[in-house]
């Protein structure tokens, strides 16, 4: 079997067990070594497949049924594979695909309007029952902020929310942009904890109708309110903008043009504040089957991609954070209220979908586990001495708001 090329080369902790298609079983790893993963191969093609292309054809025979794990779990699998990887020495194939799909990162990732609102639909534009049924009860899509390892996911996201908030340092009334707004959740909570008014831009319907009738229900129309548009086609001058979990669709070609318009819309005094998966082995490219099937144009930076960006506009890093684990933990309980409501989820769309989703969400966790993804928040600022000489001012901001309804 040539995929036992592959796997001999790579597997050297955990023990993986593959069923070819005659029905013959391939033994890799040290015995008794955990933990212990049986795939079957229901496609000839595959042997093949996965040795040439396993970043592609792993996900997408799962998701089409012609692999599947006879003992062990996806996730239990997506560690040993991703344990492994992170141990091993890259071929000559994958130095010279990484080459190649670097020489092509610049179209993959070219994101006009047009064509970034059919990248925002095909992904934002689902069902919102489907992340009603996998979300906190406010829809946070993006990394929580787990305090402690206790924290319930609507505790990590509340305190998310507030690290945000703290980082802005909002006044009452203060104009406040949040690009990349989703459901709402973040507008609505940054008004109610400070008073500003606060301006969200989505390229989703589905997340533009939520969120306004959101803002209806809360009361709050008069000071938050929520447009379907680009952040290239917004005007005036705010005194903070915030964006979470919108930079990873942004590309690495517009990162100018992203920076330079948020410079032009900052006021002098204004803060911004950018929330992002980032990796942290200098630049890449996008997994296959994430951007066939998941995130189309999608491409997560390392910061030496960005910070470049970022001094060329004129602007200053007042500040930069990175979360480790926090995303591997929020999409671990993702993939566990998933898989709990599977059964509805199938009826929303197919088994197919299902897997598809099961496997996005395992992988995700993995990468941030096992291989070079995290998160980074970079404050920004035109003036060096916008914001306070030390740090206090965010942990005293989230102590005196810890218990205030009005911050979860």
């Amino acid at each position: 079997m040539l995929l036992g090329r592959l796997l001999k080369r790579i597997i050297k902790t955990g023990r993986l067990t593959v069923i070819d298609t005659a029905g013959r079983a391939h033994v890799f790893g040290p015995a008794g070594s955990r933990p212990a993963v049986t795939l079957r191969l229901h496609d000839k093609s595959l042997h093949t497949k996965l040795y040439l292309r396993p970043q592609l054809y792993f996900g997408e025979a799962y998701t089409d049924g012609t692999l599947t794990i006879e003992d062990g779990t996806l996730p239990e699998f997506l560690d040993l594979w991703g344990a492994n990887l992170e141990m091993a020495e890259p071929g000559w194939a994958g130095r010279i695909g990484l080459r190649l799909a670097l020489i092509a990162r610049p179209v993959r990732q070219h994101n006009p309007i047009g064509l970034a609102r059919k990248h925002v639909a095909h992904h934002y534009d689902l069902s919102n029952t489907l992340y009603d049924l996998f979300l906190d009860r406010d829809r946070q899509y993006s990394c929580a902020y787990f305090i402690s390892p206790n924290n319930t996911l609507e505790q990590a996201q509340k305190a998310k929310k507030r690290h945000l908030a703290a980082k802005l340092l909002l006044t009452p009334g203060c104009k406040v942009l949040d690009i990349g707004s989703g459901w709402g959740g973040l507008a609505l909570d940054l008004a109610r904890v400070s008073g500003a008014d606060v301006t969200g831009l989505t390229l989703s319907r589905e997340q533009h109708e939520s969120a306004e009738r959101q803002a209806r229900e809360a009361g709050l129309s008069d000071r938050v309110r929520f447009y379907l548009r680009d952040y290239r086609e917004e005007t005036g001058r705010y005194d903070r903008i915030v964006s979470v979990g919108m930079f990873e669709h942004v590309g690495v070609k517009h990162y100018g043009e992203f920076f330079g318009k948020v410079r032009e819309l900052l006021a002098d005094d204004g803060i911004a504040l950018l929330h992002s998966i980032g990796r942290c082995d200098g630049p890449g490219t996008t997994n296959p089957w994430v951007r066939k099937y998941i995130f189309h144009g999608g491409y997560v930076p390392a910061l030496s991609e960005v910070l470049p960006a970022v001094e060329r506009c004129g602007l200053f890093v007042t500040d930069v954070e990175i979360l480790r684990l926090h995303y591997a933990e929020t999409l671990k309980e993702w993939l566990r209220r998933f898989t709990a409501n599977r059964e509805s989820i199938a009826k929303i769309y197919d088994e197919r979908f299902c897997r598809m989703w099961e496997f996005y969400l395992a992988s995700a966790e993995m990468a941030f586990r096992h291989s070079s993804q995290m998160v980074f928040q970079m404050q920004l600022a035109k003036r060096i001495d916008t914001v306070p000489l030390t740090r206090d001012y965010i942990h005293e901001w989230e102590q005196a708001h810890a218990a205030d309804p009005a911050a979860a």
